[in-house]
């Protein structure tokens, strides 16, 4: 593992100068664009736009990897899943059928169940980009800073920021107890039965839960002692003002959220495109 997933790296760069409301919002805009719609060219756009962002933010591949991962996994899962047991749904949606090719007489793969399936998969992929943005490219403090100024908790705000700050704590100590496990002669590598390698993992992680346990009573009591939640509103000490950058970038996501919304009222008709027409 990483020391560096999950971790907000300080960089000085368009994205992370960005305000963390303007992140977090854009991220919201841009979503709300992708999820309205079923239409491809309009996600495919939102794919370019934040692809382009992520390249700007300079996040590095091992930041993200275990993510990247899962979401794989995740979408491998979805196509397969969305495959077996609705294999004609894209038939019924677009009224065509054009095969690809026959496995039995229920599972035939037509043009229209790619181009449906296509699509679901796009949604994840224009908009997870963003979501990597928001999540390691903003301070944790200013995250919450910037939740709160749109009117979300500042309770729920501060656990959030401390999930994200202790999140990494919470992988490194993970390594650094495995490491010494190792060390003791703990085998957790593919050579050991898995049964006996699930053994190990649990030999892990019951002293990583007392020192999570520890930490968390600790970070409770240095809360109460600053009283935190007395008050019904606080004052940020991370907070940015926005600029013409933010304004710049809110108008980019509002721009591709009217341009779906025009592409479904007054183009398609529908939320969505059909090409086989």
């Amino acid at each position: 593992m990483n020391r560096k997933l999950f971790d907000y790296v300080e960089r000085h760069n368009f994205i992370y100068d960005l305000s963390g409301v303007t992140k977090f919002l854009c991220f919201m805009i841009a979503g709300a664009a992708v999820m309205f719609t079923y239409d491809i060219r309009v996600m495919v756009l939102v794919f370019l736009v934040s692809m382009a962002a992520f390249l700007m933010s300079q996040i590095t591949f091992r930041q993200i990897r275990l993510m990247v991962i899962y979401v794989a996994i995740f979408m491998v899962m979805n196509i397969l899943l969305t495959f077996l047991f609705s294999p004609q749904y894209g038939v019924e949606i677009y009224g065509t059928k054009h095969v690809i090719f026959t496995i039995t007489e229920r599972y035939t793969l037509t043009w229209e169940q790619v181009m449906y399936q296509g699509s679901k998969v796009m949604k994840y992929c224009a908009i997870i980009p963003l979501g990597m943005i928001f999540i390691l490219a903003t301070h944790p403090s200013e995250m919450a800073s910037s939740m709160n100024r749109i009117g979300i908790p500042y309770k729920a705000t501060y656990a959030l920021a401390l999930t994200l700050r202790y999140f990494p704590d919470v992988i490194r100590d993970y390594q650094d107890i495995s490491v010494a496990q190792q060390a003791r002669g703990l085998d957790m590598s593919r050579k050991e039965k898995l049964g006996r390698r699930i053994k190990n993992v649990i030999n892990i992680c019951v002293p990583l839960i007392f020192t999570t346990l520890d930490r968390i009573e600790l970070i409770s009591n240095a809360m109460d002692l600053r009283g935190f939640g007395m008050h019904k509103k606080r004052t940020w000490y991370c907070a940015k003002k926005l600029t013409v950058a933010d304004f710049l970038a809110l108008g980019i996501c509002i721009a591709l959220l009217l341009l779906s919304i025009a592409m479904i009222v007054f183009v398609n008709h529908s939320r969505y495109y059909n090409p086989f027409i």
